[in-house]
């Protein structure tokens, strides 16, 4: 009887492990699991997250279609739209990515013979209709033309493997797409009058504004405070953050506006512009966020509401993202051995970075004075400060340098901007063994 009941407990505690951080329908994980990683998810919520998190726009269409016209501007003239339309070649050239899984084996085949032609919108159209775009949702009628467009959580916080070739792939969601140029792609729009109205500027400085981002940046506190500049007159804009390994991690931005949930909620209201319903009465104060109260951005009522009965499994799916590993190889596991040394010893790299979540326990925020950067974003957000960015999958995240804005070109810049603030005195072999225990992690 005892061993009936030991076998039975065997088979539930395999049938439970075989659910966490599921990024299919059901997985089973035959890795070591750490304890940050042994999440008991839902695997039907989690499934309805994936869905939502690649696929929901939350009717953001009225904005980006409606109101934007990116729609006519992905058609072009040739296709009922306006100017020269997006072509699957402009499209990656401005960090679009395909899932090379939603692509029947016929398309495949005559992608690799050259029987596709990369430089014609319609081509476009035709991975759209597949939902073969990653993070844009296209919609067509029954006679086949496209409607609207959309997009999705996919769009900045999803890459694609380049399995198939560059741009092109399995999914990768939670990468931040750091290859994504979302300012040139806003600024196809006929349309950025409403724009410039919006944030009192005039036309000529939004297009200046949007195609200064860069790849993998995007200014999100822009629609609350209409700051485009930074203080030294440069272009403000931060670096897409990743959506994966934020297990035990309780702010979710490089400001600690909020969780994950508060986070979902306020991307999708205010920065995807969806039709939900959101709550913040922090940004009812005209002199930090003019534009958020101005338009009543803090108190957001729609109906029906598209987004808040999708959070629960939004937030899910984000949690079954574990960070990725590092691959075999990439770096010097000698040196990152004595590199871990460095950092939980003399290096006070751990006083912040907590292992196992590499981040703060609890409030995870700083001030500016103690990290030994300037305040201007930070001074942004409600709480006037930086959170500990959680260091796991570092590796997959390295593209437009380090820090909320990439201000560190480099892992190097990073060290030697703490040794020299903090006088920790490294010499040069510490700071390459830090670098690759960071690489490791």
């Amino acid at each position: 009887m005892k061993k009936n009941i030991l076998a039975l407990g065997v088979l539930i505690a395999v049938f439970f492990l075989s659910l966490v951080g599921c990024n299919d329908d059901i997985e089973i994980r035959t890795e070591t699991i750490t304890a940050v990683d042994t999440l008991f998810l839902d695997p039907v919520l989690v499934s309805q997250g994936r869905e939502t998190f690649r696929y929901n726009t939350f009717g953001d269409e009225a904005f980006w279609s409606g109101v934007l016209h990116i729609d006519k501007a992905i058609l072009g003239e040739s296709n009922g739209g306006y100017g020269a339309g997006v072509s699957p070649a402009t499209a990656l050239s401005v960090g679009l990515k395909v899932d090379s899984e939603a692509l029947p084996e016929e398309v495949v085949s005559a992608i690799q013979a050259g029987q596709i032609d990369l430089q014609d919108p319609a081509s476009t159209l035709a991975l759209l209709k597949l939902d073969a775009v990653v993070g844009v949702k296209g919609n067509f009628n029954e006679a086949g033309d496209m409607t609207s467009v959309g997009i999705t959580c996919a769009l900045c916080h999803s890459t694609v493997d380049d399995s198939f070739t560059e741009g092109i792939g399995k999914r990768l969601d939670g990468y931040p797409n750091r290859d994504l140029n979302v300012g040139v792609i806003i600024s196809l729009t006929d349309n950025a009058k409403f724009l410039a109205d919006l944030l009192h500027v005039d036309v000529p400085t939004v297009d200046a504004v949007l195609k200064g981002w860069g790849p993998g940046k995007f200014n999100a506190g822009l629609m609350v405070d209409g700051k485009a500049l930074k203080p030294d007159g440069t272009i403000a804009a931060n670096l897409l953050p990743a959506a994966y390994g934020l297990q035990g991690v309780n702010l979710a931005t490089y400001t600690g506006w909020g969780d994950m949930v508060y986070w979902n909620a306020f991307v999708a209201n205010l920065e995807m512009h969806g039709k939900g319903n959101f709550t913040d009465a922090r940004l009812n104060d005209p002199v930090r966020f003019p534009i958020a109260a101005e338009n009543n951005f803090g108190n957001v009522v729609n109906d029906p509401d598209l987004i808040t009965p999708e959070l629960a499994a939004l937030q899910a799916y984000q949690l079954s993202l574990d960070a990725p590993k590092p691959p075999v190889g990439s770096y010097d596991s000698q040196a990152a051995e004595r590199g871990k040394v460095l950092f939980n010893g003399v290096a006070e790299c751990a006083t912040c970075h907590i292992s196992p979540i590499f981040t703060d326990a609890g409030y995870n925020l700083h001030s500016a004075e103690e990290i030994g950067i300037d305040d201007f974003e930070a001074m942004r957000s409600p709480t006037g400060q930086y959170r500990t960015t959680p260091l796991r999958g570092l590796f997959a995240r390295m593209k437009g340098g380090f820090y909320h804005d990439g201000r560190f070109e480099t892992l190097d810049d990073v060290i030697n901007h703490y040794d020299s603030h903090f006088n920790l005195g490294l010499s040069n072999q510490d700071k390459n063994d830090l670098i690759e225990y960071l690489k490791s992690i």
